[in-house]
């Protein structure tokens, strides 16, 4: 038989809910536009291209002249077009109902805005569980695309990783195409010989061979150093040149069209599995470096080849365990999703609910649930646009449950699937959700007016790549790198800024220091944490009257060794935008003073604008919200975000001192690494002495005032240093 081969090229283009227009725009410019100018001359050529709802959402609104382009090539058989679920979530993470949900929901976007109901699907991050498959079906899609490695960790081989092959699960039958890690690595970062001599290959290998090459659009334009050599080079125009002048052999042709001309390959079942990086980066740090220095030393192992195809990293579900910080988006996602399905039951129309429907999914896009080779968790703009979708659509849920300016609520469930009873206060302006087993933090503090999540903030902790910077940068070679090989800094001294937190950033967390703690000792995390009220568990009490709501704390613990109760006690009132905290300690001696402080932390106020600020109680400004703060007898501070329309004011019933610093990570993103800003902590602390009973106390006030927005904001200005 002639040796010959089907290529199905499948490009996945994507922009994450809350991502900036700059963003957008540049990514168009750089990647998406230009891909479609050089493509379109080469009329034998076919693709398969998924473009997330998010991303095409704002091409229709922004560049409505680009999707009439992509409508004429789909008309003309030249491109098809690949669903998925509309604002790229994990399907893993999200209930069955949402997960078919979302497919289907941009199915039919897609069958307005070009005319076409896609059959097949991108699986976003190509995260899979078996129990997804009759979710997808029953969704309406027949195929996706994963990657071959999910296939080696079946027991295939490679001979045997082309073409597609069935899957099922209760009965439903799916067609899954492997997609080659080896062209992932070759197209663009090798030669285009490279792709050609390796499909010239399989083909004399296995005459008919089809081969499916699936993979980020981004790499064609927009990550670091690809569009001089993807365009400005030509490498992009040599490949679709080769393939034309090999045409003879080489055919490109959609998914669909192997489908409708291939039998599948055979049958088989795919583990829970994601691309060989996703599983990397998804273990423990610990884990991950193990993992990374084993599977190096054994690369010159004669049965490492063989053997390699076994072994794999973790899972994506244990990224809601590797930070806390995904959980809590996930477990406040999963609230909405359920308070939705219920007030749907009730046989409420669907045009009162689409909205929050809409926001819900929103509320699912994936990347600030996850970290690994970009920004991901890491950035707060999307963690903040998450929590923007999911408190709106919170916030309808509860106007057609009929809570009202006159409304408040205290509730209590182990809401974010710990093991542990979690406390909620709501009222019409603010919703507090509070932590008892885990030293009666408040882990959320929603602002509802603006959607803000003034407790979305991230703990500094180590990450594997830290390694690389402290061994410094390498921007890989002089050959256009792949964006796992390139280490580069965005920033001098890197490495001098790596600092990590024993716990969470979090609010109303109990610290007890030496005496002579100083704000750098506790900026630093150098400060010894004396007492064990920061973790542990405290006893809850929730009182409930006409306008008012509280959570009662209490801790009998140690500090110093020396016995302490500690009381705290959070009340809200119906209508008010303001927390009244009360603390009360008890059995502290009278002849020995110790150091007291409560940590709050304040995410979204962004550091390096003017329009960002601190004040003190007579509103005179003390600086931008980057800068460090060691106060002396005070009675309180506001931080102020006029762009955000936010005033966090704080204010005490005694004189204070107060320290306050920015919460900076070391991470990594798709164009190097970077020093990121993630919130600002707040510590009001005091040298206590006991009363003639041993008893202290204070009381303070937290109100989040909404104001006017400023007109104008820099978008670096709201992440980066």
């Amino acid at each position: 038989m002639t040796p010959h081969a089907y290529l199905c090229l499948v490009l996945h283009n994507h922009q994450p809910i809350g991502n900036f227009d700059g963003v957008f725009e540049q990514a168009y410019q750089d990647s998406y536009l230009p891909f479609l100018e050089v493509f379109e001359p080469f009329e034998a050529l076919r693709i398969s291209l998924h473009t997330s709802g998010p991303l095409m959402m704002w091409l229709a609104d922004r560049h409505p002249e680009y999707v009439d382009r992509l409508r004429m090539l789909v008309e003309a058989g030249r491109v098809e077009i690949i669903g998925g679920p509309q604002y790229e979530p994990i399907l893993a993470m999200l209930p069955r109902r949402d997960r078919i949900g979302q497919i289907q929901a941009y199915g039919n976007w897609l069958h307005r805005t070009l005319g076409v109901r896609p059959r097949g699907m991108w699986t976003p991050e190509r995260v899979w569980e078996s129990s997804l498959t009759s979710d997808v079906v029953d969704a309406g899609i027949e195929y996706t695309v994963l990657d071959d490695f999910h296939f080696r960790a079946a027991g295939l081989r490679d001979p045997q990783l082309t073409g597609y092959y069935l899957t099922e699960d209760d009965g439903r039958v799916l067609r899954v195409f492997p997609g080659s890690e080896h062209l992932r690595y070759t197209i663009p970062f090798q030669s285009v010989n490279a792709t050609i001599d390796h499909c010239r290959d399989l083909a004399h290998r296995s005459p008919g061979v089809v081969l499916t090459f699936g993979d980020d659009g981004e790499k064609f334009g927009t990550w670091p150093d690809t569009k001089v050599h993807v365009y400005e080079k030509g490498w992009l125009r040599s490949l679709f040149q080769s393939l034309t002048a090999n045409a003879d052999w080489l055919k490109t042709v959609t998914l669909e069209d192997a489908i409708t001309h291939t039998a599948p390959v055979g049958k088989v079942y795919l583990p829970d599995c994601s691309y060989r990086e996703m599983t990397e980066w998804s273990l423990p740090v610990a884990a991950q470096e193990t993992f990374d220095d084993v599977s190096h030393a054994m690369e010159d192992e004669p049965q490492w080849t063989d053997l390699k195809n076994f072994v794999r990293g973790g899972y994506w579900r244990n990224f809601k365990t590797k930070y806390d910080e995904t959980n809590e988006m996930y477990a406040r996602m999963m609230h909405v999703s359920r308070q939705l399905a219920e007030i749907e039951a009730t046989g409420i129309g669907a045009s009162e609910i689409s909205q929050i429907r809409d926001d819900l999914y929103r509320g699912q896009c994936n990347c600030p649930y996850w970290h690994g080779a970009f920004g991901g968790i890491y950035l707060p703009h999307l963690r903040n646009a998450i929590f923007q979708h999911l408190i709106a659509a919170d916030n309808e849920l509860e106007r057609l449950s009929g809570v009202n300016e006159h409304s408040v609520q205290a509730t209590a469930s182990d809401y974010d699937f710990d093991g542990y009873q979690e406390v909620r206060l709501s009222n019409n302006r603010l919703c507090a959700w509070f932590a008892p087993g885990r030293g009666g933090r408040m882990y959320e503090l929603d602002v509802r007016e603006i959607q803000h999540n003034l407790l979305a903030t991230l703990q500094r902790r180590p990450e594997s790549y830290h390694r690389k910077v402290l061994a410094g940068p390498n921007a890989g070679g002089d050959e256009v790198a792949s964006i796992h090989d390139r280490v580069v800094f965005k920033q001098e001294d890197l490495d001098q800024r790596l600092q990590y937190d024993r716990f969470a950033r979090k609010s109303l967390m109990d610290h007890f220091y030496d005496n002579d703690a100083t704000l750098q000792n506790v900026a630093r995390g150098e400060a010894t944490e004396r007492g064990d009220f920061v973790e542990l568990a405290f006893e809850t009490k929730l009182r409930r009257g006409a306008d008012r709501v509280q959570v009662q704390m209490r801790r009998d613990g140690n500090a110093w060794g020396i016995p302490i109760s500690l009381t705290k006690a959070v009340t809200m009132h119906a209508g008010s935008d303001r927390l009244t905290v009360a603390y009360l300690l008890e059995n502290v001696p009278q002849n020995q003073p110790l150091h007291f402080a409560i940590e709050m932390n304040f995410a979204g106020l962004p550091s390096g604008a003017d329009d960002r600020y601190f004040s003190d109680v007579n509103g005179h400004r003390l600086g931008q919200l980057g800068e460090e703060l060691d106060l002396e007898n005070v009675l309180g501070l506001s931080l102020s975000d006029r762009w955000l329309g936010i005033d966090v004011a704080l204010e005490i019933n005694r004189p204070s001192g107060i320290w306050a610093f920015p919460i900076q990570t070391v991470s990594q993103s798709e164009s190097g690494f970077e020093l990121v800003h993630q919130s600002v902590c707040v510590q009001p602390h005091w040298i206590v002495t006991g009363d003639e009973n041993g008893r202290w106390s204070v009381e303070f006030e937290l109100a989040a005032c909404c104001e006017q927005k400023s007109e104008t904001v820099h978008e670096q200005e709201v992440i980066r240093l």
